[in-house]
């Protein structure tokens, strides 16, 4: 992560130098949405240093955007609150008639401020880089604007994390761990490592904009059964031929969709672990390309990650509402129980319920927003993981992606297609809701 805050600290740096020469200063000032851009990349690097859980790290994205957006709506005329249409946000501060105001500015201040607040551990690596930020400011501000802009900024803050603070993240905690179950059908903890459930009880997290956790609740899991014949055994089965029988494109499918935050790899006796970015951080990432590739305004650049990290958020309390109820055992078990003893998936499995497809239903969500705000057909590379796994890949359309992306966990060996179909349905429900409540308003 070091290296990667030193390269976005040093072009800040660059700039600046390069801006006070006042014969180049118009040509090489930095732009209102490099500098939005660079907050948030700086964010996925903190995000995966600490290696928060990926419905953690939803929060955490969500309310830093919406901050940032709440702070720089008003650079462009009639772009309404965001906050003001979720549940729990009171009325947002608003900057005073008539005086002057750094907008980008105080957007860089209500995220950075709030960042802090919503527990990221690293908040020193932080420093450097918001240091340079500030610098650039105060170079091409007048004093007053400056300061005016940055307490606005510090305001918006404010009130965003007033609703933080009473969304039930302090008190989900403190609750014991979720083992699971030797029920038939149960999830119980899965090899290699055999660690508890992640995040059992984000269903009580308070939604930005759905009703409750169980408003897009999926039908259901097929019954759990060793009749051959059966449904369940079916999508077992289904799960165990496509694993040892992989193409090298499925491969990579699974791989450059895996987005697992810490994956645990075995040499012998030694383990260590490797970390990556979250499946929230991936689409944060491809909402930066939409937004560049069109040259989006500031406002919409900030709206696009504000809205994609509310679908994120949501559909993540939507998928582990169900996870945790239903508490569908993971292929792996069965397989090696019913099938194959010997049997390891692809992939490395993640420590939580298999039903419905977390993936399936954030990307799907997120994917439905981006498609309302940048085009159904929208055709881009995503570059988004290739910092990380030095890979990237093309798509035609962000419904496209989702669906790979879904499909990947199939390839990956560790959810049944019924669930990703599942997941993926649900996701969708909770993006329309986002189009239909706030971009079509």
């Amino acid at each position: 992560m070091k290296k990667s805050v030193k390269t976005i600290v040093g072009l800040l740096c660059s700039l600046m130098l390069i801006c006070s020469c006042k014969p180049q200063k118009k040509e090489t000032k930095l732009s209102e949405a490099d500098i939005l851009h660079q907050n948030q990349d700086l964010l996925t690097e903190v995000i995966i240093y600490d290696v928060f859980s990926p419905p953690v790290a939803s929060r955490i994205y969500t309310y830093s955007s919406l901050a940032s957006y709440e702070a720089i709506r008003f650079a462009k005329e009639g772009s309404a609150s965001i906050a003001e249409k979720l549940h729990g946000f009171g009325k947002m501060p608003q900057p005073e008639a008539g005086k002057k105001y750094n907008y980008t500015l105080a957007a860089t201040k209500a995220f950075f401020t709030v960042v802090r607040n919503v527990k990221v551990f690293s908040v020193d690596s932080l420093k450097t880089y918001e240091e340079s930020v500030y610098n650039y400011f105060k170079e091409n501000s007048d004093d007053s604007t400056y300061q005016r802009s940055v307490a606005f900024g510090e305001s918006v803050a404010q009130s965003i994390l007033a609703r933080a603070k009473t969304d039930g993240y302090i008190d989900s905690r403190g609750k014991p761990k979720y083992l699971g179950s030797t029920d038939p059908g149960k999830w119980r903890p899965t090899p290699p490592d055999y660690l508890d459930g992640v995040e059992w009880c984000w269903n009580t997290m308070k939604p930005m904009l759905m009703d409750s956790a169980a408003q897009f609740t999926p039908p259901g899991p097929p019954t759990f059964s060793k009749d051959t014949t059966s449904q369940f055994y079916k999508n077992a089965k289904e799960v165990y031929t496509i694993n040892t029988t992989l193409t090298e494109e499925q491969k990579t499918i699974a791989r450059y969709w895996d987005d697992n935050p810490f994956v645990i790899e075995h040499s012998g006796h030694l383990m260590f672990g490797k970390k990556k970015i979250t499946p929230g951080g991936h689409w944060m990432g491809i909402a930066a390309i939409a937004a560049k590739q069109t040259n989006a305004d500031p406002v919409k650049i900030a709206k696009g990650y504000a809205l994609t990290a509310i679908a994120l958020y949501d559909a993540f309390i939507a998928c582990w509402d169900e996870k945790y109820r239903s508490s569908v055992v993971r292929p792996v078990t069965v397989i090696n129980e019913w099938m194959d003893k010997t049997f390891s998936p692809f992939l490395q499995t993640p420590p939580f319920p298999e039903y419905p497809s977390g993936h399936s239903s954030i990307t799907a969500a997120a994917s439905t927003v981006l498609a309302s705000m940048y085009g159904e057909n929208f055709s881009f590379q995503d570059t988004s993981d290739l910092r990380y796994i030095g890979m990237q890949r093309h798509f035609n359309s962000f419904q496209e992606a989702a669906a790979e992306a879904s499909i990947s966990r199939v390839y990956g060996g560790i959810h049944y297609r019924n669930s990703v179909d599942d997941g993926a349905a649900q996701g969708k429900k909770v993006g329309a809701l986002i189009v239909d409540r706030i971009l079509k308003k």
